[in-house]
Parts: C-alpha cells; sequence; structure tokens
C-alpha cells in the first residue's frame, strides 16, 4: 500500500492537486486555504456579518495589556476577565455597526489612502522618513500581520470620518453661549453673619438612652470586619545593606579610587545655539570657518545665537557642575580641555557649538568627613549583588517552613507584626493587594501556610503568615459609646444652629434689625462683587449665595448655609449681570465648547440608533 501511495504521488493528478495549493497559498496565504475548508469561528453576527474569535481575542488581550499597564504594581488577578470580554464584545458589535453605515454611505478608503497614512505616521518613521522595518516590528508588537492592521486602520477611519463629521455638526446660537457666559461672570453683593457651634452647644444634650437607641437602630454601622494579627519579614535592600560588614581597608581603597569624582568640579561653558532648520549646516559652516579665521566666539555667539539671554553675554553660560545640562551637551562639556570649540552638538532645544571657557575645582573632602557616606555606598553595592540570591533563599525557606522563624534566624532577618489587616488591606506592607490576598487565601488562611513571596516594591518583598484570625463581629456599646455621643452632639449642634438660622431669617424678613435678636457673634460682614470662586469663603457658601433668588425692588433676599463648624445666614443685597464681549474670546471658545458637547451628543444618539436597528446573533 505505501508503495501505491509512493507511485500516485508522482502521477498527473497529484501535480494538479499541488499546483493549485501553491498558486492558494501564494495569493491568500495558508489561512485563507484553512478557513476556506473549516470556517473560522465566530463570537456574533451583525447583520449578517461575522466577528471572528481570532478578532475578539486579540482585541480582548490588548484590552487587557492596556488596563495592566495602567496600574501602578501591574496584577492581572486583579482584572476582570468577564466583564472584559462583555466590553470588548459590545464594542466590537458598535465598530461593526458603524462601519455597515460607512460602507452603505459609500465611504472607504483605497489601497492607496491607506498607504499615504501609514507613511505619514510619524511612529512608523525614521528621521522624518517612513521606515518599514519599524512599520513592521511595530505592527507586530500589535499582535497583528500587516495585511490585518491596514484593514484595522481602513475600518477606524471611515467609522472616525462619521464620528468627526456629526460632532462638528453641532451648532448652539451665539445668543446662548452669551448668555451662560453672562451667569458665569456674574457677581453678587451680600452679607453674612455666623452663627458658631458655642453658641448653640449649651443647648443641647445627649442622653444615654438616646446612645443606646442610636446603636440598637444602626447595629451594622459598628460591626469590626473580617481580620487578621499577621507576622511577615520583609527583605529589603536597605535592611540588607545595614548587615553587610565594610572593612576600614576597603573603605580607604574606594576613597583613593574616588578621589577625582570626589572634588566638586564646575564648568565654565559658552554656547552657540542655532536653531534646526533648512539652513542650520550652512550658518553653523560659516561659523566654524570664521573662528578659524580667528574672529571671538563671544562676538559670534551675540550674532549668531538663539539663546538671546546668554548672546548677549557672548554665549557665557556660567560655572555649572554634571547634572544642569542635557545628556549630549555634558557629555561633550566634560571631555573639553579649556579654551576648546568643540563641533557641532545636537539637542532638542537645537545644535550647539560649545567652548569650555574655565574649569574649577574643590578640595577633595577628608576621608574622616565622608566615611559613613562612603561606607553607606559600599554597603549597598554589595547589597545589591546579594539581594537576588538572599531573596531566592527567602522564597525557598519559607516555602519549606512552618512558621517564619527558622527562616529569619538562618538569614538574619527579623520577624514583624501588624494587627488588624483586613480584606482591604492595612498599613505597608499591606497596602499591596496581592500580598493580602495571598495572606486571605485558603492554604495561608485555613492551613497555616506562609504566603509567597510578594514584591510589594522596589527591591522590597515580603513574606507573611496568619497569626490569628478573626470573623467579623458585633463591637460592644462600651466600645463605641463616646463615639457614638460625639456624632450625635454634633448632629444636634447643626441641628440647633440650623433652627436658630431660621429664627433669623424669620425676623429679618419682618424688618427687624440684627442688633435686635440677639445674635451672638455680632454684626453682618459685607462682601461686594463677588465672583463664583470666592476660594476665601470655599465653595460651599459660594454655591449657596449663587442659588438664591434675585433681590426685587432692593428687598434683600435671606438664606443660610454651612461654612466648616459655623453655620452663616446670608443676606443677598444686588446681583450684577457678568459682561459679555460681542465676539469676544470667551465667548467663542464656549460656544465652541457648546457645539461640541452638541455634536458628541448627536453621535451618541446616532451610535444607539444603528445599535437598536442591528440584528445581533451570539452563538
Amino acid at each position: 500500500m505505501l508503495q501505491d501511495i509512493r507511485d500516485n504521488a508522482q502521477g498527473t493528478i497529484a501535480k494538479i492537486i499541488i499546483g493549485v495549493l501553491i498558486v492558494s497559498l501564494s495569493i491568500w496565504g495558508m489561512d485563507a486555504i484553512i478557513g476556506g475548508f473549516s470556517g473560522e469561528p465566530e463570537v456574533a453576527t451583525v447583520n449578517g456579518e461575522d466577528i471572528t474569535e481570532r478578532d475578539f481575542l486579540r482585541v480582548v488581550q490588548m484590552e487587557t495589556q492596556r488596563r495592566l499597564a495602567a496600574m501602578n504594581n501591574p496584577d492581572p488577578s486583579l482584572l476582570d476577565d468577564d466583564q472584559i470580554r462583555r466590553e470588548v464584545l459590545e464594542s466590537l458589535i458598535q465598530e461593526q455597526v458603524l462601519i455597515q453605515d460607512a460602507s452603505n454611505q459609500g465611504l472607504e478608503l483605497s489601497d492607496a489612502d491607506i498607504d499615504s497614512l501609514i507613511t505619514q505616521m510619524p511612529q512608523f518613521q525614521v528621521d522624518g522618513k517612513f521606515n518599514r522595518d519599524r512599520f513592521v516590528a511595530t505592527v507586530r508588537n500589535l499582535g497583528m500581520g500587516v495585511g490585518e492592521f491596514r484593514e484595522a486602520m481602513r475600518r477606524q477611519y471611515v467609522v472616525s470620518q462619521i464620528r468627526a463629521g456629526l460632532v462638528q455638526s453641532g451648532v448652539v446660537a451665539e445668543e446662548n453661549a452669551a448668555h451662560l457666559l453672562r451667569i458665569q461672570n456674574q457677581t453678587r453683593d451680600f452679607r453674612m453673619v455666623r452663627l458658631s457651634a458655642d453658641d448653640v452647644a449649651g443647648q443641647v444634650e445627649v442622653t444615654d438612652e438616646e446612645v443606646a437607641a442610636y446603636y440598637e437602630d444602626n447595629t451594622g454601622l459598628f460591626m469590626l470586619p473580617e481580620r487578621v494579627d499577621a507576622a511577615y519579614i520583609a527583605l529589603s535592600l536597605e535592611a540588607l545593606a545595614d548587615t553587610v560588614e565594610i572593612s576600614d581597608e576597603e573603605i580607604a581603597a574606594y576613597y583613593e579610587s574616588r578621589a577625582a569624582e570626589l572634588a566638586d568640579e564646575e564648568r565654565r561653558a559658552a554656547h552657540i545655539l542655532i536653531e534646526d532648520n533648512d539652513s542650520a549646516g550652512e550658518t553653523i559652516a560659516e561659523i566654524q570657518r570664521r573662528l578659524a579665521e580667528g574672529e571671538e566666539f563671544a562676538s559670534l555667539a551675540k550674532e549668531f545665537s538663539t539663546d538671546t539671554v546668554s548672546a548677549e553675554q557672548g554665549g557665557d553660560l556660567g560655572f555649572a557642575g554634571r547634572g544642569v545640562y542635557g545628556d549630549a551637551f555634558e557629555d561633550v562639556l566634560f571631555a573639553m580641555e579649556a579654551g576648546e570649540v568643540s563641533e557641532p552638538v545636537s539637542t532638542s532645544f537645537g545644535t550647539h557649538l560649545i567652548k569650555l571657557l574655565d574649569v574649577r575645582k574643590s578640595e577633595v573632602p577628608a576621608l574622616e568627613e565622608i566615611r559613613d557616606q562612603l561606607r553607606r555606598e559600599l554597603a549597598s553595592d554589595k547589597a545589591a549583588a546579594q539581594f537576588a540570591e538572599v531573596r531566592s533563599q527567602l522564597s525557598d525557606l519559607a516555602y519549606a517552613a512552618n512558621d517564619l522563624a527558622d527562616p529569619a534566624s538562618e538569614l538574619g532577618l527579623e520577624v514583624r507584626e501588624k494587627a488588624g489587616v483586613t480584606r482591604d488591606g492595612g498599613e505597608a506592607p499591606f497596602d499591596h493587594p496581592g500580598l493580602v490576598r495571598q495572606l486571605f487565601s485558603d492554604d495561608v488562611l485555613k492551613d497555616g501556610y506562609n504566603t509567597e513571596l510578594i514584591d510589594v516594591g522596589d527591591s522590597v518583598s515580603v513574606v507573611a503568615r496568619v497569626k490569628e484570625y478573626f470573623e467579623r463581629e458585633q463591637q460592644p456599646l462600651d466600645e463605641v459609646r463616646e463615639e457614638i455621643r460625639a456624632a450625635l452632639l454634633e448632629q444636634k449642634v447643626r441641628e440647633a444652629q440650623r433652627e436658630r438660622a431660621e429664627q433669623l431669617i424669620a425676623g429679618l424678613q419682618d424688618g427687624k434689625e440684627l442688633a435686635d435678636l440677639n445674635v451672638g457673634t455680632g454684626d453682618w460682614q459685607e462682601f461686594s462683587g463677588q465672583s463664583r470662586n470666592n476660594a476665601e469663603l470655599g465653595a460651599g457658601v459660594m454655591n449657596d449665595v449663587f442659588s438664591l433668588q434675585r433681590p426685587v425692588e432692593g428687598q434683600p433676599v435671606y438664606g443660610m448655609s454651612a461654612a466648616g463648624e459655623d453655620m452663616v445666614v446670608i443676606a443677598l443685597d444686588k446681583v450684577t449681570e457678568g459682561e459679555v464681549a460681542a465676539g469676544g474670546e470667551d465667548l467663542q471658545q464656549l460656544q465652541n465648547f457648546l457645539a461640541s458637547l452638541e455634536g458628541q451628543r448627536e453621535y451618541t444618539a446616532y451610535q444607539q440608533y444603528l445599535r437598536e436597528r442591528a440584528e445581533v446573533d451570539r452563538p
């Protein structure tokens, strides 16, 4: 039988089949051949067009990576994979609806249009020119093929065109914008009198019965959450450095090797800065020619340098040490001899010609003055070399141990304790979600194992175990009695202040004067021409001032507002409309902003309209 297969493989029929496969592969690729036989799985069908599982999973992966990148300490276990998949699928359905709508409107890009867009994208350029290698590498890093990327661009571009068209179609009448701006620029004249907590504190009392009743009615507020007391070992580069022994001989040798660096060196530089443009090369060549002919650097700096401040001083930048200039500038400056002029140096500011004017150095500090500093530097260097090894040892020892005492003893580390760590975390290092999640895992909480070694910060690793577990429990009344009393007292004081403010307002509305109403704090405070953003009085008070109705026929309008622990009574005397300059910049900006909001609203409504009409099938 095997011989029959070999013979038939050399026959005409076999050659025809192989020829067809080769042609098909060269035109469409292997994916097309496989897809032609088996079909590609889909996750949804929108108006008869499939969203493939491959596209869906790629976008899920990209969205997952985006969310991880947004975390301070990326942790995949904190992501809700199901939620990501639901949101991605819905976004792909919405995108497909918009793509179909664009196609129905005849919006599409040709291959030449796509090529033009890609070659103009700066992320694919090197030295201002399109670079195919960078393009291919970038696309592959996205997990896409070149063809997929081109098709994605085609889809996104037409969708963006629809969105831009609708958003830009928003229109807001100038008078509507002017009306809002007049309100925004409005000022108000008002008076205030304060009622402090002390004015009414003597009038209120909280009884034991009220405390007990509040406790019974709000038992959920006084539940202690599930928590643990934890023991832990923290391995840090800093702590490891403290255990490293450094001999006097090592310090002396280190001091000698760094003597030149320990002397502070400053260099006085002058420069001529040329802005990068088409003629920059010719300008630099002319300056170099004139320098070679003996012209002074300072005079050429005044004539040519675009750094106008230093140019007035002949390009002189004064003395500076390392770390002041950019790397490129500094590397050249500190490699020069006094009086030397550099070759052109390119930085983000432009192209520099640098002249070293002078060098000054301070004396090397005596060894005894910096002994502790050198000891710390040596210890830190040695600890850095040991950290990875010690970390690995701690990880292995803690994994095999039934407690933390033995690993700590073997490595010369300290076992510390932290009480009251909840599932929401606690003080450092238990402010790290990964460590807390491990601490409350079944292996650690129920079976008594140590956690894995968790990196909670730069060069800081922690292993922990549960020392004692506490279930969720009710706090006894005696433990929270004074807390409840203080809260009820504050509530009653505020109610008394509000009641007193209402009495004052009623009296003022009846035509009485402030002096007749027994206000403990005294006279009115007057405020004229105040805008909404008075930082002195605060946003809360100003919001209440501007929420009052306009005075009618010169009669004040009264209101109240909480201001910290005080309550203030407000008398609004006058409202002055804000001025709006016709055709002014503020008016134009507000009108454009409102029009953009209106356009965005219309686009959102259009999206919803298309989505509701679409026929969506999900397998």
